[in-house]
């Protein structure tokens, strides 16, 4: 069975991670099958639209940490390199639709999209600093923009879960809904999108996007900077050693 399964319906591509016994963490394997739906897709005529959803239970719980320290994403092609150049370059519209968890990536790639749909059961998390890591996908960009400094703060150096009502105060979201309507509502939506004049559609994007996309693509690379040897350094190691022993991490002799 697919970790990312595609289905391209009505001009709607639907690009869905599908690993529902890990919570849809993403692996480098899932980050290249994506990277490559959406630069097929951008390519595509009959792909108007992409509906960017997970598992009836879980958006995405972020990245498979096992995975990502297997596969150090060091190289400048690597998958999750990719993925973030592809989601943050991509010409037509991203719709989202979101229930449980939505962790580290599962919340950034969100500020990618266009229009994002939640359940009330939705909760979004940036553990970030938490696991020794700094935050990624030009989001130490677009959160202050989007939400303001102190609210980005919060969100970044606490690193704590918050619910949909509140991604929604703070500008993540579009609407909150029932768990059991995300999906039809957000897929409503990506019709509509599909049903509007194509090139008028992407012009619209492009004016919206372009005054920040190179700010974008530079953030991307800034934060990549500081995020891969971060990976490699004692802090992490603690973070992730304890993440896996379920344990609670010990910060008190780094200075």
């Amino acid at each position: 069975m697919s970790l990312v399964q595609l289905e391209n319906n009505g001009g709607v591509l639907t690009i869905r991670f599908n690993r529902p016994e890990k919570k849809n963490a993403l692996t480098a394997v899932m980050y290249q099958s994506t990277a490559d739906a959406l630069t097929n897709a951008a390519a595509d005529p009959s792909v108007r639209v992409v509906l960017l959803t997970g598992t009836k239970d879980c958006f995405s719980s972020g990245n498979d940490l096992q995975d990502f320290l297997q596969n150090p994403p060091l190289a400048p092609d690597a998958p999750v390199v990719q993925f973030m150049r592809a989601i943050a370059t991509f010409p037509k519209p991203i719709v989202a639709s979101v229930n449980g968890f939505a962790i580290g990536v599962g919340t950034t790639m969100l500020m990618q999209c266009d229009l994002v749909y939640a359940g009330t059961g939705a909760r979004f998390q940036l553990p970030f600093v938490n696991i020794g890591i700094c935050p990624e996908l030009a989001s130490s960009y677009l959160m202050p923009r989007i939400m303001g400094n102190a609210r980005a703060a919060e969100l970044v150096m606490l690193g704590e879960a918050f619910t949909a009502e509140k991604a929604l105060a703070y500008g993540v979201i579009n609407e909150v809904l029932p768990d059991e309507e995300v999906e039809a509502r957000a897929r409503n939506r990506a019709e509509k999108l599909a049903s509007q004049p194509p090139e008028s559609l992407r012009t619209a994007k492009m004016l919206l996007r372009r005054w920040n996309q190179e700010t974008v693509l530079e953030a991307i690379k800034y934060e990549a900077g500081f995020f891969m040897p971060m990976l490699g350094k004692p802090e992490a190691r603690e973070a992730m050693s304890a993440f896996m022993e379920k344990r609670k991490p010990d910060f008190s002799k780094f200075s």
